[in-house]
């Protein structure tokens, strides 16, 4: 067993080291060694690391970055706690609403709420030419305008995971607190709270890791507003002539450097303290009916937030998708735009089957690995688990944009063309790509599920002369069924709408859906570029549905069986 253990250790960690640490470090080396050249290395190139504070565009891009990342982090963690606690505290009519709101936002591709938000903000947009909202446009592309617009587009996930802190308290250490003269506020403050830290931290680390490495915002922002960031400059000094490998290395370095600093603040904070209250007389907090007036304050409120969250963005892209300008102001409806991405030969087609063909393989190889890595974190005995954990983890902090540039360094290797292993300019790197950003996702949910399996039932099931295949199969894999379908479609959803993979190594003549949609807004076809955006978004949307449908099928018999 032990032995089997040891074989499934190894190769986990073969993969990942290939998936994750090898584009990494080929990255961070081209600080010293510009294209992995043995002849260009310069350890004399060290001292560009400290040219991000002398260079006006690496430091603006640096600040920038760091600037919006902390803003974000700070508003978005109040707003996720604030309407976490009303949602969990309160029962009124929108209650739902705010849940599915934010469930869609956590899915929906930042590149697209940005989009939809410069056709409502700017100068000659609905805001403007519709709405006479003045000031608008200049308050927007600003920078306390891009902080509400990443605060509305990252708060989603500090919500989910606060509300589920929120959801249970320890009642027996609130009365105590109670019966020894402590206020409602003060229960909070030094009860609640502090066992909350955990969600609260996970939260910020959560809304920081995706702010700093967004670059499906920035490349949407930047057409229309200067503001560079550390992902958009990385990826236009690779694109730019001559190929500038020493500032893409130096910019990614501090780009996961930021991300470990505050990983580290966070393992700082929580220390070794222990948070656990589930025995101390947990209960499931039950939402009451709030007052007449404090009611309709609440669901007018959460009515008017989820109509600036959601409904602006995207119905900003459904009314620029009938346009046949580029501006409001100009507005003449028309249905060529769907008619150009409806085409059965066109464009779209071949993107949205190129993507779906990527999301698909990425989330069957994402699932196996992620299965495997979870199975040895959660039951194995293997020595260096913790290193396929930290390799995980990594995977999952580094952005988009430097793992998409890893892989062009590590795969365009001219001494890789005699093994038949130059995958760059292929369709293979993007599957390796979308891999390694699906398992560490996949990773963590099935993690989460077999937390909640008993080792002990594997055992009995070993005793009674089960092998491995057979103990996944009839005893962990049913207990883990809705893990495993919410890790398969939220990897394939990420797959599909990954702006930053596809954009820097997509091969030619092998377009994918978010590529056609940001190459129609970049060359200003906005409304065919909108159009696009409600048909492929509502397929792949469509796609997803149907496939949890039809993994769920035999969860829905088995339950009508029970029952």
């Amino acid at each position: 067993m032990k032995l089997k253990e040891n074989i499934a250790g190894f190769g986990v960690l073969g993969i990942l080291t290939v998936l994750v640490l090898l584009p990494l470090a080929a990255v961070l080396a081209q600080v010293v060694c510009p294209g992995l050249s043995p002849d260009k290395f310069d350890a004399g190139n060290l001292r560009l690391v400290l040219d991000v504070f002398v260079r006006p565009l690496w430091k603006k891009a640096f600040f920038n970055s760091a600037g919006l990342s902390l803003a974000t982090t700070v508003f978005g963690l109040l707003l996720a706690g604030t309407l976490a606690h009303v949602r969990v505290r309160y029962d009124f009519p929108l209650a739902r609403l705010l849940d599915i709101v934010s469930w869609i936002l956590m899915i929906m591709p930042s590149f697209i709420l940005a989009q939809g938000w410069v056709f409502f903000a700017s100068g000659n947009g609905i805001a403007s030419s519709w709405l006479h909202i003045p000031g608008m446009s200049s308050f927007l592309f600003s920078f306390p305008g891009l902080v509400c617009v990443m605060v509305l587009c990252k708060y989603p996930m500090a919500y989910v995971a606060i509300k589920a802190a929120l959801e249970w308290y320890p009642a027996r250490l609130v009365h105590a607190a109670r019966m020894n003269g402590a206020s409602p506020l003060r229960v909070w403050r030094t009860v609640q709270m502090p066992l909350c830290l955990p969600a609260y931290f996970s939260a910020a680390m959560l809304i920081f890791m995706d702010t700093v490495g967004d670059y499906g915002m920035s490349s949407t922002i930047t057409a229309v507003y200067a503001f560079p960031t550390l992902p958009y400059t990385i990826y236009s000094a690779i694109c730019s002539s001559p190929v500038r490998f020493d500032m893409a290395g130096v910019l990614s370095m501090y780009l996961v450097v930021m991300i470990v600093v505050a990983m580290g603040l966070q393992f700082c904070a929580m220390g070794r303290k222990r948070f656990d209250f589930l025995n101390c007389g947990t209960e499931r907090v039950t939402p009451r009916k709030p007052g007449p007036v404090k009611g309709a304050v609440i669901t007018a409120a959460s009515g008017v937030f989820c109509l600036a969250a959601l409904g602006i963005p995207v119905g900003s892209n459904f009314i620029m998708s009938f346009s046949d300008s580029f501006s409001i102001q100009k507005f003449r409806f028309t249905l060529d735009n769907y008619r150009g991405v409806l085409e059965l030969d066109g464009a779209l087609l071949r993107g949205v089957q190129n993507s779906l063909s990527l999301a698909a393989v990425a989330a069957v190889i994402g699932l196996l690995v992620g299965f495997a890595a979870a199975y040895l974190l959660t039951y194995s005995r293997f020595k260096l688990k913790r290193l396929i954990d930290l390799l995980t983890l990594t995977a999952m902090a580094v952005p988009g944009v430097v793992l998409g540039i890893g892989y062009i360094f590590v795969w365009n290797q001219k001494w890789l063309a005699s093994v038949g292993l130059n995958l760059y300019g292929k369709p293979e790197i993007l599957i390796l790509a979308s891999v390694a950003s699906a398992v560490p996702l996949i990773n963590r949910v099935l993690v989460g599920g077999m937390s909640k399996v008993p080792e002990q039932l594997l055992t009995a099931s070993q005793i009674q002369g089960a092998g491995l295949a057979r103990r996944i199969r009839t005893v962990l894999l049913p207990l883990l069924h809705s893990s495993t379908v919410s890790a398969v479609l939220a990897a394939f959803g990420g797959s599909v709408f990954n702006l930053a993979i596809t954009t820097i190594l997509y091969p030619p003549n092998f377009s994918t859906l978010p590529v056609y949609i940001s190459d129609a807004y970049n060359d200003l076809k906005f409304g065919y570029a909108a159009a696009a955006t409600i048909v492929g978004g509502t397929f792949i949307i469509g796609i997803m549905l149907i496939l949890e449908f039809v993994l769920n099928i035999g969860k829905r018999k088995q339950n009508a069986d029970n029952t």
